[in-house]
C-alpha cells in the first residue's frame, strides 16, 4: 500500500528522488576510558520517490544520524547512500546541501538577519542576486503562510511556529526535490504543531518532493507519514509500512509497545443523541466521526 501512494506522487512529481541506504553503519570511535559507539548497524533501507517517509524511534535509535547521513553532515564508517541511483560519496558535499532542503528544531535561523534575509540565505549563495533572491522569499511566505509584514523581523521578534514557517520557508528556497527535516515541531505547543503538520501534508502534495522526516512521536508518525519506518537500537528497522498497516499488524511485542497499543491506543465508537463520539480505552470521549449525516 506504501509503495501505491508512494508511485501516485512520484507520477504527481516526475522529479522527485528516491533515497536508499546500503548497508549503512556510522561508528564513533571510543576514547581510553570508553568504548566506540555505534550509532547505526548495517541498515539498509528504501524511500520511495514523491513519499512522505517518517523515521521514528526512542533516543538511541540513530533516526537523526541516517537523516544526517543524506546530506553527508554525517559520514557513514561502512556502506552508502545512494540519492536516485547515484552514489552521494562521489558529489561535493557542499554542493549537494545546497540541492537538499534541511528543517531542524527550533528552525535554526540565523539571529542576526531579518526574516527575508533567512530565507533568501541559500539562493544567494548559489548566486542569485538580491531583488530575485527576496522575491522568491516573498513567494516562499506566501506559501508557508507567513505575512509579508514579518519579512523586516528578526528570528527573536517572531513566535516558535512563525519561526518555523520560517525555517520551512528557507528549506524550500532553493527548489529542492528533497526535504529533510529532523524534529522540527518538538520545539512548539501542540496546537501550532498540529497546524504545521498540516501545513507539511499540503506542501508535500502540492509541491510533491520526497521528504524524509525524523520524529520520536509515534502520532506524529502515524498523522505525517505515507511510510512509517521503526527503528529500534543502532538502527535496526523493527518495521516499515503504512500507519494502518503497523497498527493492524504490528510485527512484535517492542513495535505494538511503541504505538502505544497496550497503553489504551485502542478506540472505538459511542453513540450519543445519534452522533458516533471516539472513545478511549477509559472510556473518554476523544473526538466523533463526520461525514454525511453525522
Amino acid at each position: 500500500m506504501a509503495a501505491d501512494i508512494s508511485a501516485a506522487k512520484a507520477q504527481h512529481a516526475p522529479h522527485a528522488p528516491s533515497v536508499r541506504f546500503e548497508h549503512l553503519t556510522k561508528t564513533y570511535p571510543g576514547g581510553s576510558r570508553r568504548p566506540a559507539t555505534i550509532a547505526v548497524e548495517d541498515v539498509t533501507l528504501s524511500i520511495p520517490a514523491g513519499s512522505l517517509t517518517v523515521l521514528v524511534g526512542s533516543s538511541g535509535s540513530g533516526k537523526t544520524t541516517l537523516l544526517r547521513t543524506v546530506n553527508r553532515m554525517v559520514t557513514p564508517t561502512s556502506g552508502r547512500v545512494l540519492i536516485d541511483d547515484n552514489d552521494i560519496a562521489g558529489l561535493d558535499a557542499v554542493k549537494l546541501r545546497r540541492t537538499i532542503g534541511y528543517v531542524m528544531q527550533e528552525s535554526g535561523l540565523l539571529p542576526h538577519r531579518k526574516v527575508i534575509d533567512n530565507i533568501a540565505t541559500v539562493p544567494r549563495l548559489n548566486g542569485v542576486k538580491k531583488a530575485p533572491a527576496h522575491e522568491r522569499a516573498y513567494e516562499l511566505m506566501d506559501l508557508v503562510g507567513l505575512d509579508h509584514q514579518l519579512a523586516a523581523r528578526y528570528p527573536a521578534e517572531l513566535s516558535g511556529g512563525q519561526q518555523q514557517r520560517v525555517g520551512v520557508a528557507r528549506a524550500l528556497a532553493a527548489s529542492p526535490r528533497l526535504l529533510l527535516m529532523d524534529e522540527p515541531f518538538g520545539a512548539v505547543d501542540p496546537i501550532v504543531r498540529a497546524d504545521l503538520q498540516r501545513e507539511v501534508r499540503r506542501l508535500q502534495y502540492q509541491l510533491g518532493i520526497t521528504i524524509l522526516f525524523v520524529t520520536h512521536d509515534i502520532a506524529e508518525a502515524l498523522t505525517l507519514g505515507d511510510k512509517i519506518v521503526v527503528l529500534a537500537q543502532k538502527g535496526r528497522i523493527a518495521q516499515q509500512g503504512t500507519g494502518a498497516e503497523l497498527l493492524t499488524r504490528p510485527a512484535d511485542d517492542f513495535v505494538a509497545n511503541f504505538l502505544g497499543l497496550d497503553a489504551g491506543r485502542g478506540l472505538h465508537l459511542m453513540n450519543s443523541d445519534g452522533v458516533q463520539l471516539v472513545m478511549d480505552a477509559d472510556e473518554r470521549p476523544i473526538g466523533r466521526l463526520s461525514g454525511p449525516g453525522r
